[in-house]
């Protein structure tokens, strides 16, 4: 007798957005853009479906964006330890929420809003609930994550995306980068441990100024960077582009007043600096211990912040 159970795709329930040339498929595992094109073209590096999703590929990175060093941070007078996620760097790594399921809060041919909750477990003893919501109009993919504070005691909160963006043919050494920030925190070469904000001007770290759209060539970049320089509606744009002129660009409101860019470096030829990660952060790597634009969120409080990608035709 055949089996005649739908099987759930391993991304979880998949959704599908289409407006005005662009198609946007949202899986609903860690409220993750799978995969983002604008007449066929790809926006971002996809995955299938039917696959556990590669390297935070398109997640939302909550209540931490990047890193908390060792794991470890105090809160409120209290020592916490969380899981290590990054085992090879020794940290806890893009926060809990990349593998929480979400469900639908209202969906529409354009919109969807999905929503999770995370719970309060060792490391981390606060109940904060989220809302995702995703708005495809003729400016592209815009994503909305709000944030509340369902429990009793105040919590420590910062939020980021996860795409990594993809300008068309080509790998990233053939791109061109367009990115206007002026300054850049520095880490240690290991661990990436945060060090030092310093100037992207001044001599020795030349290769990370981008303020001047150029090719990427084979610069390695994993960090964050900030003092960014922003449009009249206070927004900031990083913008990836072939050398014909299209690509895609990413842009963030005053939320985020970090980004990290990392090109993607992988020891695997096939999958090796196939796309641009550019996360738009409300707070620095290991922001719980440093306190850096930090959110705290009392009990009843909430946060959000927003970013839109686009196609640049």
């Amino acid at each position: 007798m055949e089996n005649s159970v739908s099987l759930r795709p391993l991304s979880g329930t998949q959704f599908v957005l289409e407006a005005n040339g662009y198609t946007a498929s949202i899986a609903s595992i860690g409220a993750s853009i799978r995969s983002l094109q604008y007449h066929g073209r790809n926006l971002i590096v996809p995955f299938d479906a039917d696959q556990v999703r590669p390297f935070f590929r398109g997640a939302v990175l909550a209540p931490w964006p990047n890193r908390v060093v060792d794991g470890r941070y105090s809160f409120g007078g209290v020592e916490q330890q969380l899981s290590i996620t990054e085992p090879l760097r020794g940290h806890a790594l893009h926060g809990l929420v990349a593998w929480l399921d979400f469900a639908v809060v209202r969906q529409t041919t354009r919109r969807l809003v999905l929503g999770a909750a995370i719970e309060a477990q060792p490391g981390y003893s606060h109940r904060v609930t989220l809302e995702v919501a995703f708005a495809l109009d003729a400016g592209g993919l815009r994503t909305t994550v709000t944030a509340a504070n369902a429990g009793p005691t105040a919590a420590p909160f910062g939020i980021a995306p996860h795409p990594y963006l993809v300008a068309g043919d080509g790998r990233v050494n053939d791109w061109t980068l367009e990115l206007p920030a002026r300054q850049i925190l520095t880490v240690t070469p290991d661990r990436l441990i945060p060090l030092h904000l310093r100037d992207v001007n001044e001599n020795d770290l030349a290769a990370f100024d981008f303020r001047a759209p150029r090719t990427i060539n084979d610069t390695f970049i994993d960090h964050a960077f900030t003092s960014l320089d922003r449009d009249e509606e206070g927004n900031a744009t990083v913008r990836v582009t072939t050398s014909a002129g299209s690509g895609v660009a990413l842009s963030w409101d005053g939320e985020c007043p970090w980004v990290q860019v990392h090109t993607a470096d992988q020891p695997t030829p096939a999958i090796d600096r196939i796309g641009l990660a550019v996360e738009p952060m409300t707070c620095p790597p290991d922001a719980f211990n440093s306190g850096v634009n930090l959110n705290v969120l009392e009990p009843g409080g909430s946060a959000g912040a927003s970013w839109t990608i686009r196609a640049i035709d």
